[in-house]
Formats: structure tokens, sequence, C-alpha cells
């Protein structure tokens, strides 16, 4: 049975001699505090892990009984806090005397990292969202969060894909799909046939593509040859996999194989039907594109079959002109606690976000804040400013283009500077949160796991916030 927390409490942890190592237990000490101070917080963890397992024979009980509730989440904040993965942060864990003291595992068997990865999947974005929220009402019960000062912005959090070209999705696509038709052979050779597969031709003719365009703005009749016979390989196995995958699902509809091969079986008729979807796409916009000469707009692209969800982001940045990942709407408060956070599916447009961000703030401190700043991006005009001012005591809002005697008076008072340094800072946590954090760009696999590591990450970097300010 998993449990809430290991509540059978062992020895305290030796203080070491060296300052800076007692800094670091110090922090994590007062992480464990503000854990364990907040119930709530385990409950919501527990509740999505235990309907997880609930059946799963794999993690039943029988298993690792150290491994609870609590001790997954703690696991997952020491893995964000020290900027490792899955598999480095339980064999540090397991190497560290302090660590196994914090996440409560003490002498016991350390989780397995597969074992890890699969509970950290099983925490719904949405529950990442209450706990935020949670954490965050805690914070304003005990004191150490002021709304008094509200500052909003959005940056981008990229997903984990390459640059994405037409010749490198089509050999994606093939290479994926000739792996489905051989798993097909392995458990049913008749489903399959014997049909033959040319993987070396297509990787040989997307590398003499990639080869041809290096450097190149339009793509050379040569090119244009070797991309129809690429695309034209690509159609013919997407003409022939989906023959592949009724074959499976007749041979399942008459118990034709064992059970570990009707569970192959099914496994890839998903992803047959999955990938197949994908890739007739892919074909799609690399023949309108490069053989027909047709823009295709940025929203009917498929970017990466693999993290289909990716968005183009063009924000002319210098060092960045394009991005392919999401926007992320942060809004902090004057101790650098992300009082709330939005993951965006589509860029959105940066003034819409206003209303949402001072609605939650107000659902959260219960009153409007007496002073809010953006950056221009968030301007919209000024009979939307004065609206704002109505409630809102200093609305630090610049205006992009020219200004009214009006406009000038007001984005020159000390007020408004004032606020506008305030509102600076919150590009300094943005800088934490990626460079100290990790949210740079999503490892993880899809976009509920993509959220929902936003969510892990915040929660995060409130913990250390509060660790700050605590006792």
């Amino acid at each position: 049975m998993l449990r809430k927390m290991n509540t059978q409490l062992e020895l305290d942890f030796q203080a070491s001699s060296l300052e800076i190592t007692n800094k670091y237990y110090a922090r994590y000490e007062k992480i464990s505090e503000i854990l364990d101070q907040n119930p709530k917080i385990k409950n919501l963890v527990h509740r999505d892990l235990k309907k997880a397992l609930t059946g799963n024979d794999r993690y039943g009980p029988g298993r690792d009984s150290k491994c609870a509730s609590d001790t997954v989440l703690r696991i997952i904040v020491c893995m964000i806090i020290e900027g490792l993965s899955f598999r480095k942060v339980v064999i540090r864990i397991d190497d560290s005397k302090y660590l196994r003291y914090f996440v409560r595992i003490y002498g016991g068997q350390m989780i397995g990292y597969s074992r890890l990865n699969t509970l950290t999947n099983a925490i719904r974005p949405k529950t990442w969202k209450k706990i935020n929220r949670a954490l965050a009402q805690a914070g304003v019960e005990a004191g150490l969060i002021d709304g008094a000062r509200l500052r909003l912005d959005t940056t981008a959090y990229e997903t984990n894909i390459h640059w994405p070209t037409d010749s490198g999705l089509l050999w994606d696509t093939y290479r994926v799909l000739c792996r489905l038709v051989n798993t097909a052979r392995a458990v049913d050779p008749e489903a399959a046939s014997d049909k033959r597969l040319h993987p070396k031709r297509a990787k040989r003719l997307h590398s003499k593509i990639s080869r041809r365009l290096a450097k190149k703005q339009n793509v050379s009749e040569e090119a244009r040859g070797l991309y129809n016979s690429l695309i034209q390989l690509v159609e013919g196995l997407l003409d022939w996999v989906p023959v592949v995958g009724d074959r499976l699902r007749e041979g399942l509809a008459e118990d034709a194989y064992d059970l570990m091969d009707a569970m192959v079986a099914e496994a890839v008729v998903a992803q047959i039907e999955h990938f197949h979807a994908l890739g007739l796409k892919v074909a799609d916009q690399a023949r309108r594109r490069v053989l027909d000469g047709e823009k295709v707009a940025n929203d009917e692209k498929v970017l990466s079959i693999f993290e289909p969800h990716t968005e183009i982001l063009i924000r002319g940045k210098a060092g960045k002109p394009i991005e392919f990942g999401h926007m992320i709407a942060i809004q902090q408060v004057e101790n650098k606690f992300i009082t709330d956070y939005e993951v965006f599916d589509r860029k959105p447009i940066d003034h819409t976000l206003v209303d949402p961000a001072l609605e939650s703030h107000r659902e959260l401190s219960g009153e409007n804040p007496a002073e809010f700043s953006a950056d221009r991006g968030f301007y919209e005009s000024m009979d939307k400013i004065r609206e704002l001012e109505e409630e809102i005591e200093v609305v630090s809002i610049g205006k992009k283009g020219t200004r009214t005697d009006e406009e000038t008076e007001r984005e020159t008072s000390t007020g408004f500077k004032l606020a506008q340094k305030f509102r600076a800072g919150v590009e300094g946590s943005i800088s934490f949160l990626k460079r100290g954090l990790g949210m740079t760009r999503c490892l993880n696999k899809g976009w509920e796991h993509y959220v929902a590591t936003v969510g892990a990450t915040v929660f995060a970097h409130n913990l250390l916030v509060l660790a700050r300010g605590y006792g």
C-alpha cells in the first residue's frame, strides 16, 4: 500500500564542521519544515500517485515500503534544485547520507530511476497548479508573502526537438515507421509480409539534401529532385503501414497471439495510428512547400513528430530570433514569490493576460495590488490604463511609439519609474528559473508532462524563496 509519508523518523543528521555545508543543510531543513507544515500539498500528491498505482502489480505491496508520496515529492524537489536527471538524482541521493535524511528514505532501499520517472509523470499538471496555489495561500497566512506589488511577464520554454527541416521530418517519419514495421514482423511475420524497407536510402537522401541546402536560402533543382525522391519514398511507406496495423488488429481479434505478443501488438497498432497521421501531414507540407512553392502557415506546420504540440515563437530576440516551444506567463510579488503561472498552447497577445493576472491576485490576497507593473508588450490603450488606475494606485505599463503630453508626464513620474525598476526584477527570476532550475528546454515528452514540468519547477522556486525568509 502506498503511504503518504514515513512517520517513523530517525535521529537528526549530524552537522558538518564546514560552514558552507551547514548552509546547504539549513536550506533543505527549512524546505522540509515548510512541507511538513502544509499537509494539503502531500495530500494532493498522494491522491495522484495512489490513483496511478491502483491495480498496477509492478508497484504494488512488497516493493520498497519506504517509498511514500512525501518521499517522491521530496525527491522531485531535490532533482530540480540540484539540476539532475532522473538517473543522476537517484545516484546522488543514494550516495548522500544527508539527502537520504531529507527525502526520508534513511537507510532503506532507494527508488529506481525508472520507477521515479513513472511516479513523477503520474502527478498531473492541474495538481501542480493546486500545489502551488496551496503553497501561496500558506505563505500569505504566515505573512511571508506581501501582495502590495505585482509584476507580470512572459518567457519561452523550449521543447526538446531538433531544428525542423522538411527533409529531417521526412527522415524521422520514415525511420520511426520502419521501426514499427520491424516490431510488427517480430510479433507476426505475416502481418508485415516480406516487403522491403529502405531506411539507408531514406537517410542517404536526407543527408544529401542537408549538405546541398547548407547555407543556402533557395532550394536548387538538384535538391528539389532529391526531395521528390524522399517524399515518394515516405508516401509509399505511409500507404502500406495502415495495412500492417489492420493485420495486427485482425490477429488480436482472433486471439492469435500470446499475452506478451498481444501487448506488443496493441502498442504497435496505437503508435502506427499516431505516427501515420503525423506522417501524412509531414509529407503534405513538404510537397506543398518544396515542390509546389506554397507558403504554409506556421499554425499548420508539424515541427516534430515526437513533440507535435510545439509552436514556432518569433519574439525578435537578438540571440534567438526563432524558438520552438511555448509561452509561459509568470506573475510575481515583491519577495520574488511566483503567485501564479500559465502555460499556453498558442502564443497569447500579452495585454490579454492583464485581467486574468489581477483576478488571480485578488483570489489569493483578497484585494488588488497597490502597484502593478509590466513591460510595453502589455500595453493595450490609454483607456485601459485609466480603467486600471481607478482600482490600482500605480499602473506602470509603458506605451509603444509616440506619446502625448499626458502619457509622457505619467511615464516620467517617480511612482512609474520606481515600479518599472521593480518590474525589471522579474527578469532575474526568469533567469534563475532557466539557468538555476533548468527551465530552458523541457526533456519530458508530451504536452501534459511539459505543463507539469513547469508547475514542478515553479514549486521548487517558491520553496527556495520561502525557505530564505522562513524561521
